[in-house]
């Protein structure tokens, strides 16, 4: 019987971290060259740092049962390809050997495979041998934007999804002997016991991070319903809030890989205990929770001009 684990939003946010920050790991920063006119020196130094950094990126052949597993790039915008001794086990844009783990007595490859972009982070490769077999690998990914992070114990991979409010995921599993399975249902909370007096929005990194908030989450849920998690994906690329006259406070952001399609604005008016949402719909005109005419003047004009609308 599948187990209902209740995630708490804390919990939530502290999952979000890893996969920032392998992402941010795979980026790569290069020395800009100096004028031109400074010189065939200047010119060569800056070459040569460029170069460095180039074949810093470079993978050098990982040692792995008895092979190699090599991760190349036959053209320089072209996609990596995972391969061990030469068979092709996967590729993409972005392609970073993770580590080397046993799990059951089996030794276990993870690399990281993606096409980059925002906001959505690797998918995991998983590479083992069985024993007296040949090379096997599997991928694991979740709703087409990278694999949730992976904790590893002495019998299994545990990938605990990243949730979003609203929503509930299956929490999976990979074993050399049982492959990938589901091993629980994760639901999104909020923190028990906050109240609007808790609202801060100078401790949000995003305003989903709002949703953490009990108050503030089951009245969006009482406005949002069934569109809860596909509100808080329109939010997921973006930054800061902003406050309005009224002191109301405000983002807005895009989905990931998506800008400029379903675009989601969020408002929270912690005096009055009030929320506003809007999501571009697929005629270009935004949806509204509650109706837009009940919106105080202020927050209207914030999300016309997030959104580029004027209705």
């Amino acid at each position: 019987m599948t187990r209902l684990l209740l995630a708490s939003a804390c919990a939530s946010a502290v999952i979000l971290l890893p996969m920032a920050g392998a992402h941010a790991q795979t980026d790569t920063v290069l020395v800009p060259a100096d004028d031109a006119s400074g010189g065939a020196t200047d010119q060569g130094a800056s070459s040569t740092s460029n170069a460095a950094l180039a074949e810093d990126d470079k993978q050098a052949p990982i040692p792995f049962e008895g092979g190699q597993l090599t991760i190349t790039q036959q053209e320089e915008d072209g996609e990596r390809v995972l391969a061990f001794d030469g068979k092709q086990l996967a590729s993409n844009y972005d392609v970073f050997f993770d580590r080397i783990v046993e799990v059951g007595g089996v030794k276990v490859a993870l690399v990281d495979v993606g096409d980059g972009g925002n906001q959505c982070g690797p998918a995991k490769v998983i590479v083992w041998k069985p024993e007296g077999g040949t090379i096997q690998s599997t991928t694991v990914e979740q709703d087409e934007c990278g694999a949730p992070p992976a904790a590893v114990s002495d019998a299994a991979i545990y990938f605990v999804p990243y949730l979003l409010p609203g929503a509930s995921k299956p929490a999976l599993q990979w074993s050399p002997t049982g492959g990938l399975s589901t091993s629980g249902s994760l639901t999104y909370m909020p923190e028990p016991g906050t109240d609007w007096k808790d609202v801060d929005p100078s401790k949000y990194d995003n305003i989903i991070d709002a949703f953490h908030n009990e108050a503030v989450y089951w009245q969006a849920e009482t406005l949002l319903g069934k569109d809860m998690p596909d509100m808080a994906t329109s939010l997921l690329v973006g930054g800061g809030t902003e406050k309005t006259a009224s002191g109301a406070f405000y983002a807005s952001g895009c989905v990931p890989h998506d800008c400029g399609g379903n675009d989601g604005f969020m408002a929270v008016d912690p005096a009055s205990h009030k929320l506003y949402f809007a999501r571009r719909g697929d005629n270009g005109e935004p949806n509204t929770w509650p109706p837009v005419k009940t919106w105080p003047t202020d927050v209207k004009e914030a999300m016309d001009k997030a959104q580029g609308t004027a209705n």
